[in-house]
Parts: C-alpha cells; sequence; structure tokens
C-alpha cells in the first residue's frame, strides 16, 4: 500500500465515523425524550424511523472500514450488528416483544464473541471474564425477585452471554496490551464498546425488572450506540497493527 493511499484512509475513516455517531447519539437524545411514557404520539415516528436508521449507519462504518482486521472479524461484527439492529425494531414495536428481542440480541453477542474469538482464545484473560461474570451475577441477584418466573431462564441465559462476550472483549484488548502502542490497537475500542452494551443492558434490566429510571430511554439508547459505534470501529485495523 502507497503512503498516498495509506494517508487517506483515516480522513475517509473519520468522515463516516464522526457524523454517523453523532447522528447516532442526536437519535439516542430525541428517540428517548419523544418515545417515553408520556409523551406526544405525534412525535413517535421519531422513534419508530431514527432508532432504526441509527443502528443501520453505525452497520454501515463496519461494512465501508478500510484495512479490516480480516474478512471474516468484520463479517461476524456485521452479523452482530445486524441482529441488533433486528433486536432494535422487536422491542419497539407495539405489543410484548421482550423475548424475541432478547433472544435477537443474544444472538448478536454469539457473534460479537465469535469475532472476539477470531484472534484470541476463549477467556484469554480470566480474570476479565470473571470480572463481568461477577457483575453480571450481581445484577441477577439484585433483579431476581423482581423476574416473572416465566423469564428468569431466559434473563439468566442472556446475562451469562452477555458478560461471557464483555470479558472475552476485555481480556481480548488485555492480551493486546503487551504490544507497542496499545491504545491505539482495535482491540480496545471493541472492549469499551463491549462494556459500554452491558452498562446498557443493566440499565435497560434495572428499569423494566425494579425501578423504572427517569428518561430511561435517554440513558439506555445513549450507552447503547456508542457501545455498538465503538464495536464497529473496531473492524478497522490499525496501521502498525497488522498481521
Amino acid at each position: 500500500m502507497t503512503d498516498a493511499r495509506r494517508g487517506n484512509v483515516p480522513s475517509t475513516a473519520r468522515s463516516l465515523i464522526v457524523p454517523t455517531i453523532a447522528f447516532a447519539a442526536t437519535g439516542a437524545i430525541l428517540g428517548g425524550l419523544m418515545a417515553g411514557p408520556g409523551a406526544s404520539g405525534g412525535w413517535y415516528w421519531l422513534h419508530w424511523t431514527f432508532k432504526p436508521l441509527a443502528t443501520v449507519l453505525v452497520i454501515g462504518v463496519a461494512l465501508r472500514a478500510p484495512s479490516p482486521l480480516s474478512l471474516r472479524y468484520r463479517q461476524r461484527v456485521v452479523i452482530g450488528l445486524a441482529f441488533a439492529l433486528l433486536g432494535d425494531v422487536l422491542l419497539m414495536l407495539p405489543g410484548d416483544f421482550f423475548v424475541p428481542g432478547l433472544a435477537a440480541f443474544l444472538l448478536a453477542h454469539l457473534a460479537f464473541l465469535a469475532a472476539w474469538l477470531d484472534d484470541s482464545r476463549f477467556a484469554v484473560r480470566p480474570q476479565a471474564w470473571l470480572a463481568c461474570l461477577l457483575a453480571a451475577v450481581g445484577l441477577l441477584w439484585l433483579l431476581w425477585p423482581f423476574v416473572a418466573p416465566a423469564l428468569r431462564v431466559p434473563v439468566a441465559v442472556y446475562a451469562l452471554v452477555l458478560a461471557t462476550m464483555a470479558g472475552q472483549a476485555a481480556g481480548r484488548a488485555w492480551q493486546h496490551a503487551a504490544m507497542a502502542d496499545p491504545l491505539a490497537h482495535p482491540a480496545r475500542r471493541a472492549a469499551f464498546g463491549a462494556v459500554l452494551f452491558m452498562v446498557s443492558d443493566s440499565l435497560l434490566a434495572w428499569d423494566r425488572f425494579r425501578h423504572a429510571l427517569p428518561l430511561s430511554a435517554l440513558w439506555v439508547l445513549g450507552t447503547y450506540y456508542p457501545a455498538i459505534g465503538l464495536i464497529a470501529w473496531s473492524v478497522r485495523r490499525e496501521f502498525g497493527h497488522g498481521r
């Protein structure tokens, strides 16, 4: 690859990433405020349009990322984001589609986990996986009495998979910390995104099962879109970290 081409890639990536993240953040704010309880029905179209569109744009970041870590890595991340998009749609449909939405996000986390395993072994840093698992178990312990019996097994399985995904991402980033300039490594972005995903889902679970959070959609989406944005951005290889 020539230096000219190499120099053009970062500006191209920034031109795609920056407006996409800005659009997603705006979507999170407007969707959370306008589609919340008691919001005017005339504004509900913002939620229906903006929420999935933001995820579509994030998928575009992954699809158009220059010099991906590997085609297989990008494919698995895109599959995960596509399942997240499906979950977005299911959770905002009229009626109770919580379990189908949960299943869609479960498949998204499995796809992300497969992506992290592309260049690291399972539980590459057991401490990271155990930390995420303990956080998930602690939240389940607090929520368990408030979860309907029919939902306890699906919620527990989902929490285990989510914690495993986040723990693997954190362990993978830890593994790459020995490399020169580790902060620039894409694994760090994936790890931050995975942990933010766990935070977003924890807020959603707390709001649904324990206590209603003021402007809950704002906080849930406000952490969700940066999470998937960072995961999409992790597809791009940083120069100097080639395979």
